[in-house]
């Protein structure tokens, strides 16, 4: 062999007449193919697996996009690079440009969460703060955008870093959905499903805009602070429950609680407190009784009439939401402002009333605000 054959032979050797990539990992979405200084040998055959797509890029420019199969690299299906090589007759030698194969498949189960708290406005509980977390699945959709807009001249991009800036987009955006729902507090744990497929047609067009399709967002689920929960099941307790029940259950539970207490003045007091109503419910059973006795019959004068009858309840009507509720009694309207749904600025009116007042300019209801304690008596 001549000298002359050993430099064609090297340098056939340094020029590129395959070009595949063969994906072992599972976690590579950009991978460009390496040729050092090699150059890509005219009718090179070019192979793209399913699930790839090879994008040429020609001195950082986007130039031709190959879909899965084997093509012969030539003038014929390389119409912008040649437009961009000059190649008006064709081309016989060796030509540079980078290639870079795009995984296309899709990638599951990526996790996001929202690094801090998000804070919102619940119109009965006030400043409230929720976190959440999920996850969600992409694919690249147009590999050509994707590589100009987020790989650039890296040779191995891998889902790790994209997912730093998809779960930051994904943070922001969760976060104005939230916001801009303005739905009660509880509702977001309730309604995932739904606020899951609002958020993911939100996200979409930014994620669009890189190349990449967001095919799936999951939110799994949405917290909050453990004294809110309580405060929330409790109001849902109320709102499902009988108001004077409900009343008279707590306020038998406390005189049961103080009564039980091993000595001290609030449990002295409670004692003393049950004792005048067992009191008053003795004195009026045997008053009821001695009525019965002296009655010698059903026209027995003046001495013989019974108690006048039981006044009428008062019956309250609030204002929540621009909207006219009710009507409720006394105690039911110290269990909606014990829970946050009326409070000492919500319009109130009952009958006698001409207009509608603040709940803390009626007199009888001015006890739901505390400071009603009496004066000291006077000395001797």
């Amino acid at each position: 062999m001549g000298i002359f054959d050993k430099i064609k032979e090297k340098l056939s050797h340094e020029f590129i007449d395959i070009i595949e990539w063969l994906d072992y990992t599972d976690d590579t979405i950009c991978h460009r193919f390496e040729r050092y200084q090699n150059e890509i040998k005219n009718n090179a055959k070019l192979i793209v697996r399913e699930g790839q797509t090879a994008v040429f890029i020609n001195e950082g420019q986007l130039a031709d996009v190959f879909t899965p199969g084997t093509y012969t690299l030539n003038t014929q299906n390389l119409p912008i690079l040649t437009t961009l090589k000059g190649w008006k007759y064709g081309f016989d030698s060796p030509f540079k440009a980078e290639v870079y194969f795009v995984n296309t498949h899709l990638f599951t189960d990526e996790k996001w969460g929202t690094k801090s708290p998000i804070t919102l406005n619940d119109e009965r509980f006030g400043l409230v703060e929720i976190r959440a977390y999920g996850t969600y699945a992409f694919k690249i959709s147009e590999p050509g955008k994707f590589i100009v807009d987020i790989v650039g001249t890296d040779n191995n991009f891998t889902n790790y870093e994209i997912n730093e800036h998809l779960k930051s987009l994904i943070a922001t955006r969760f976060t104005d959905t939230v916001g801009e729902a303005n739905l009660p507090i509880e509702l977001y744990a309730a309604n995932t499903s739904e606020l899951s497929e609002t958020c993911k047609e939100v996200m979409q067009p930014e994620f669009q805009t890189v190349g990449i399709s967001l095919e799936k967002f999951y939110i799994e689920n949405v917290s909050m602070p453990e004294d809110l929960k309580k405060e929330i099941f409790e109001y849902s307790r109320i709102d499902k429950l009988d108001l004077n029940k409900l009343t008279q259950f707590k306020t038998a539970k406390a005189i049961e609680a103080a009564a039980n207490q091993e000595g001290g003045t609030a449990g002295a007091g409670m004692g003393m407190g049950m004792g005048f109503v067992m009191a008053q419910q003795m004195g009026q059973m045997m008053g009821g009784m001695g009525n019965q006795v002296s009655q010698p019959g059903a026209n027995s004068g003046p001495a013989a009439m019974g108690p006048p009858p039981i006044p009428a309840a008062v019956s309250y009507y609030y204002a929540s939401n621009g909207q006219q509720n009710g009507p409720v009694s006394f105690e039911q309207l110290r269990a909606l402002f014990a829970n946050r749904t009326v409070n000492k600025d919500t319009l109130v009116w009952k009958a006698g009333m001409t207009n509608w007042k603040a709940l803390q300019e009626v007199e009888e209801l001015k006890a739901f605000l505390g400071g009603n304690t009496p004066p000291p008596l006077p000395t001797s």
